[in-house]
């Protein structure tokens, strides 16, 4: 066994059971690459379809077995440490469209469909699910709605959760449940989409979505701005803000060692394009360096750090965007910032060790909230992830989500302990 992993209790789960719910070969003993944050299942379990990932929960409930459910795997590590894991249900095998009422500008997509495939199928018509996910070749449907992934996107478009139209479910008892619908106008039913989004797969699988399409642009073009320092970037970026400009995207890039880049990106006719961004360099008073897309993944390369380095998110309002970077490069002076003109952003850091990093993030989210903001650490070392909690302290609506979670949850199977206050 790999070493700082541990695993969970066996004796007691009734493992034969299994192959009266799902195939024999849709279950396999679990392996060093499938921990959790160093917690080791017992079993991994791959179901065709929702009535087996219904009976497993019931079974599960029954059993007491504790389950984490795995789309793509991309984002595993997001969230606190597992109180425990002894079964992971993979979604690998419920993917692909449902429906795609392209007259409607809807789709219908099962949950371990990933998300670039779902983009090229809509492709073929026309269209997108106006989302740039991370790491969109291996994360899924599901899991981005888990883990509420924003995007650069969501200036124009909203977030993946403005985008749900309705969603399907299993809950811990084995309910098969279904909210919302599959057109744009639907006001009827429990708004279960905004419940489940971001809740970690703490309280249902998801196993099917709707989602509203968009069409696909004519012409975009992303211009890419060095400025002097934060503060000629922020007056940028609030120009640009608060001008007639309609941009899909408009990001700030901050790194150790360079000036601050202002990434603006304009979708639509031709002609429009053109005449926004002869408009943006114009409030820019300098030319544009680049004309590169690749600087909306640059996300991505925040996790390219060593052992000693963490990933954190932060909110605030678009008003204290500069205040919240300021705060982070006191704080982490190496930090590699990327933050959206929405007031959401992301950071990366490496420390000399893991006590100058717990101080560094202590201290940093203290000023963060000072904001009124919000810091969550989605990746830290895993020694310093069992001292803290990655979400900070439980805010004034933590009693309710503990109460949400005892009513769809109450025997606590779903990914104990990885939510907010180890709900």
């Amino acid at each position: 066994m790999a070493s700082g992993i541990t695993t969970t209790r066996q004796a007691e789960i009734p493992w034969q059971e299994l192959d009266t719910i799902v195939p024999a070969e849709s279950i396999r003993a679990a392996g060093p690459n499938d921990a959790i944050d160093g917690t080791m299942p017992v079993k991994v379990v791959t179901p065709g379809n929702e009535l087996q990932i219904s009976e497993l929960l019931k079974w599960a409930t029954g059993s007491g077995a504790r389950v984490s459910v795995r789309g793509g795997g991309t984002k595993l590590g997001w969230g606190n440490l597992p109180g425990a894991v002894d079964l992971i249900v993979s979604t690998e095998k419920l993917a692909g469209l449902v429906e795609h009422a392209w007259q409607d500008m809807t789709v219908t997509v099962r949950a371990g469909t990933k998300i670039a495939v779902l983009q090229q199928q809509l492709r073929e018509h026309g269209q997108r699910l106006a989302l740039d996910a991370l790491w969109p070749d291996r994360a899924t449907v599901g899991g981005v709605i888990a883990t509420h992934d924003s995007c650069p996107l969501r200036l124009r478009f909203g977030s993946i959760r403005d985008l749900i139209l309705g969603i399907t479910v299993v809950l811990p008892n084995g309910t098969i449940a279904r909210s919302g619908g599959k057109v744009v106008k639907n006001v009827a039913g429990y708004d279960l989409p905004k419940l489940l989004t971001g809740s970690l797969g703490t309280l249902a699988v998801i196993t099917e979505a709707t989602f509203r399409a968009h069409p696909l642009p004519a012409e975009i073009r992303t211009l890419s701005f060095e400025l002097d320092d934060l503060q000629a970037a922020s007056k940028f970026m609030l120009a640009i803000a608060n001008s007639t400009l309609v941009p899909t995207g408009l990001q700030l890039r901050l790194d150790s060692d360079q000036r601050p880049r202002v990434d603006v990106r304009f979708e639509g006719i031709r002609e429009g394009v053109e005449a926004q961004s002869e408009a943006a360099q114009k409030t820019a008073g300098t030319a544009a360096i680049s004309d590169v897309q690749s600087c909306w993944q640059g996300r991505e390369s925040l996790w390219s750090g060593g052992s000693l380095s963490s990933v954190g998110r932060f909110s605030v309002l678009p008003a204290d965007l500069t205040k919240a970077i300021g705060a982070i490069r006191d704080q982490l002076p190496s930090a590699r910032i990327i933050a959206q003109s929405t007031g959401l952003g992301l950071f990366s850091a490496e420390c000399e060790s893991l006590d100058q990093m717990e101080s560094a993030i202590e201290r940093l989210r203290q000023d963060v909230q000072q904001l009124k903001g919000t810091l969550v650490l989605l990746s830290v070392p895993l020694e310093l992830k069992k001292k803290l909690d990655v979400f900070g302290q439980p805010g004034d609506g933590y009693p309710l989500m503990v109460r949400v979670k005892q009513q769809f949850d109450s025997h606590g199977i779903l990914n104990p302990g990885r939510f907010l206050g180890g709900i």
